[in-house]
């Protein structure tokens, strides 16, 4: 099997092209029809990805990723018929990794899970992992330390470990072994997303703005994480 995946969407008739469509590229598939089924499979079946449909019959999607998120960093995708600017930022404001609007067509989707599930891989940093080491990024008052590691995968501002989803992640690392160097957005639409053409910005700029919530004493001042703007982002160079 290629991996399990979550479907949390109400419309039955596009639960079901989605499973088929999913179990002829070796899926195994497991549905729900809201949110409240969603949590309970979430939890039961430990899918390696969710597709999450935003208008849910009892609820609304976003509501279920913020809940996820709070106890598991598993990738997520929004499917959904709403495409606007809000929409889809606030889709991946909650936590998602990524998003589809309707009608989906399934080269698209399965490409999409692909990229996702790639960033769980192990990082080619292009420095050793040892030559990196645990990185200073910056200070907390109050806290402490603001440090990361690509080798162990984790960042921790102080004594408290702040989860990264696998986007969040490879976000980071990228940063970091460019540190002190500008970053474009499509630079790292294609080395985070895997994105040659036709990314959408708004995955970088509203990644980077949960990254700075996890770094940032300030996100709304950040102090490392700097935009440039009309050129991209950059992390502060590092002692």
């Amino acid at each position: 099997m290629a991996g399990k995946i979550l479907i949390v969407e109400d419309d039955d008739r596009i639960r079901t092209a989605l499973r088929l469509a999913l179990q002829e590229e070796q899926y195994e598939v497991v549905e729900a029809r809201d949110v409240v089924q969603g949590k309970k499979l979430q939890l039961s079946e430990n899918p390696d990805l969710l597709l999450v449909d935003i208008m849910l019959g009892d609820a609304d999607g976003r509501d279920l990723i913020r809940d996820i998120r709070t106890t598991s960093q598993v990738p997520i995708i929004v499917v959904s018929a709403r495409g606007d600017t809000h929409d889809v930022v606030a889709g991946l404001e909650a936590g998602a990794d990524d998003y589809l609007t309707k009608p989906i067509v399934i080269k698209e989707l399965t490409a999409r899970i692909r990229a996702v599930r790639r960033r769980e891989a192990p990082v080619d940093s292009g420095e050793s992992a040892s030559s990196v080491g645990v990185v200073k990024i910056g200070e907390s008052p109050g806290e402490g330390d603001i440090v990361f590691s690509i080798e162990g995968g984790w960042l921790k501002r102080g004594d408290n470990d702040m989860p990264l989803t696998a986007t969040e992640f490879r976000l980071l690392c990228e940063l970091v072994t460019h540190r002190g160097q500008v970053l474009s957005r499509e630079q790292l639409l294609q080395r985070v997303w895997g994105y040659e053409k036709y990314g959408d910005d708004r995955l970088v700029d509203v990644t980077v703005r949960r990254l700075r919530v996890k770094l940032e004493p300030d996100p709304a001042k950040p102090q490392y994480l700097i935009t440039l703007r009309g050129l991209g982002y950059r992390l502060q160079a590092l002692p």
